[in-house]
């Protein structure tokens, strides 16, 4: 279809986020127009489909590349499909970062915060992906086009003009026989059937559950399918009213309010017994109350305020009760308000968890910040991972005047704060976890708060910035935090052998990625050897992509690393299939070993491998199916 509407969006070129439509593809709808009964004459308006892909990306939790290249980004999903229907582990796609159990079988795996909230939607989110569409339409149909291990998709949400999250699929609801199958080593287009959404959308959020994957999944393209209203030639704009959208009022602040409610009774309602044999809750000790209490995700918590006065009291009054918070699984619903109504509960608070949340400012910096200055002091654990709203007005600021004293744990994935200043990390001297994997923080900054924290034990410095030194971060490593217990360096393009060598130092060592790295050499020389020799203890060891990798370096690992559970090779040319056997034999904890695109290592080597030992060997696949325009 080609109206006057879709004129300046009909070329269908390469580059452009429009599908083609023809005017067999849809019917014109018409209605009245909302103001008034029917009446003669009165202006009319039509429902045009729209095919558009995703024009840009908004969020996202990780990626298998890096932003200064092309490869595996989450930039790969916009625009049309360049890889479907081919089938494979193609770079011109998009990839998280992990897959499968194994990065919750690692040392530097944490514990979740407030586990009982992650009930909230089953199987959980591992991994997210927020698309931006040109056009606002009403969603008819999303189509995503899975090119490797498809059937990770587990929801999909709309964002939409009314300022609120709309569930349009969710795995869990729909029963196993119109489950879309999934057929092996071959792409698919996924296009589950939505539920309707009251309300214009142009952003779409896929989540996955990617442990349960068995390697990389890998998007190509998205595809939105809507209606939009749009005005036929000579209507009057003057008589078109539009609708006022209200924002919904957040869950827990409604919960708050009805739970007020509750504690203004004059008397509790489970107090009202006609019989002296009757057992009511107010006879019941508080500490069993307490105990069963204790049990409740957060949304429970806040909804048993207001079922009687004496839960009241000790919901919305017992701050024991919110040791730890995790708001992650809420994050749709985490909003200003949420903390507001947190914030008189969260007096003895450890452990909060705000991952995920506060996207197109539902969490104000402001009301963050007056969060942190009442309930802030007694944090030990801070997640913040893809939070939008701390990279204003100097919330690490905040967080470091409040938190410094007891704070152990503060992870920072993505975080891009304004004139990258880092420097409320400075106020840090306890802390032995740090995640600061995809930030834009600067060498300085970094060697400092590494200098200051000569307790920590698991460092995430992945996807750092390119103007970071990180063989000099390593050699502060290697002198200030020797007992690290956990490194992550996956794409640090800066380290060398030099830093590598440094690093040897660490033999408390259990887990170290190096992926990506010593890009600038073509050995690593006696680096590497001499880190696994000093590292005996290492369970889990990433060298993917490490150039000049031979079966000599190879041997140093099956004879040192003889705990070794995970170890990913990929893109390592120069190891021999007799080598990797050896590994085998001596590596008898061995789980997970990556040998994709082992240029030297035939799929025959490898199915012998796989009969012989019980390790899940990786192997990436690429299969050239139909011709492109077949689909």
């Amino acid at each position: 279809m080609i109206s006057d509407y879709s004129l300046t969006s009909s070329d269908c070129d390469d580059t452009s986020s429009y599908a083609d439509t023809t005017e067999d593809d849809e019917e014109e709808v018409f209605f009245q127009l909302s103001g008034g009964d029917h009446q003669d004459g009165t202006e009319k308006q039509k429902l045009v489909t729209i095919k558009q892909y995703a024009q840009n990306v908004v969020d996202f939790s990780s990626q298998y590349g890096s932003d200064t290249s092309i490869s595996y980004t989450a930039y790969n999903v916009t625009g049309k499909p360049s890889k479907y229907p081919d089938y494979g582990d193609f770079p011109e796609t998009f990839a998280f970062r992990t897959y499968g159990p194994w990065w919750k079988r690692a040392p530097s795996a944490g514990r979740e915060i407030n586990s009982q909230s992650n009930t909230e939607y089953v199987p959980p989110t591992d991994d997210f992906i927020l698309a931006q569409f040109e056009e606002l339409v009403y969603p008819e149909s999303i189509t995503v086009f899975e090119t490797y291990n498809p059937g990770g998709i587990v929801r999909i949400w709309a964002y939409t003009q009314a300022e609120e999250w709309v569930l349009l699929w969710d795995v869990s609801e729909v029963e196993a026989d119109f489950l879309q199958p999934i057929e092996c080593n071959k792409a698919r287009q996924f296009c589950p059937r939505l539920k309707s959404c009251p309300n214009l959308t142009r952003y779409i959020r896929l989540e996955f559950h990617t442990t349960r994957l068995e390697y990389f999944t890998q998007i190509d393209a998205i595809l939105l399918v809507g209606q939009k209203t749009v005005l036929n030639k000579g209507d009057n704009f003057k008589n078109l009213k539009t609708e006022k959208l209200h924002p919904t009022v957040d869950e827990f602040a409604e919960e708050e309010l009805r739970s007020s409610e509750s504690d203004s009774l004059s008397s509790s309602r489970s107090a009202t017994p006609t019989d002296d044999t009757r057992f009511t809750l107010d006879q019941m000790p508080y500490e069993i109350l307490f105990k069963i209490l204790s049990f409740l995700d957060l949304r429970s918590l806040f909804r048993c305020g207001s079922v009687c006065r004496t839960f009241h009291q000790i919901v919305a009054c017992d701050s024991l009760l919110y040791t730890e918070v995790s708001l992650k699984p809420y994050w749709n619903r985490a909003s200003s308000s949420t903390l507001r109504s947190l914030k008189k509960r969260c007096a003895y608070t450890k452990k909060l968890d705000l991952s995920w949340c506060g996207m197109f400012n539902a969490i104000t910096p402001s009301e963050f910040k007056y969060f942190l200055a009442t309930c802030g002091g007694g944090l030990t654990h801070l997640r913040l991972d893809s939070c939008k709203f701390i990279s204003n007005e100097k919330c690490l600021e905040a967080i470091g005047e409040h938190c410094f004293e007891n704070l152990r744990e503060l992870t920072l994935q993505n975080y891009t704060p304004q004139n990258d200043d880092f420097s409320g990390l400075a106020h840090f001297r306890n802390l032995e976890r740090l995640d600061l994997s995809r930030s834009t923080i600067d060498t300085f900054s970094l060697v400092r708060v590494l200098a200051r924290n000569e307790h920590l034990r698991h460092l995430n410095l992945a996807f750092c910035s390119l103007d970071v030194s990180m063989d000099d971060v390593a050699q502060h490593i290697s002198k200030y935090n020797r007992r690290l217990i956990s490194l992550d360096m996956w794409k640090s393009h800066s380290l060398t052998s030099v830093g590598l060598a440094a690093l040897a130092k660490c033999t408390d060592l259990e887990e170290a990625d190096f992926g990506w790295c010593l890009r600038e050499e073509p050995t690593p020389g006696e680096s590497l050897r001499a880190l696994v020799k000093s590292c005996p203890r290492l369970r889990k060891l990433y060298l993917a992509a490490i150039r000049g990798f031979t079966d000599r370096d190879l041997d140093a690992i099956a004879t040192h690393c003889v705990n070794l559970e995970q170890l990913d090779l990929l893109g390592c040319m120069g190891i021999s299939w007799e080598m990797c056997c050896r590994l085998l034999n001596r590596c008898k904890k061995l789980q997970l070993l990556d040998l994709s695109f082992c240029d030297n290592l035939d799929e025959l080597k490898i199915a012998l491998m796989r009969d012989c030992f019980d390790v899940a060997i990786k192997r990436s696949l690429v299969d050239f199916g139909p011709r492109r325009g077949e689909f």
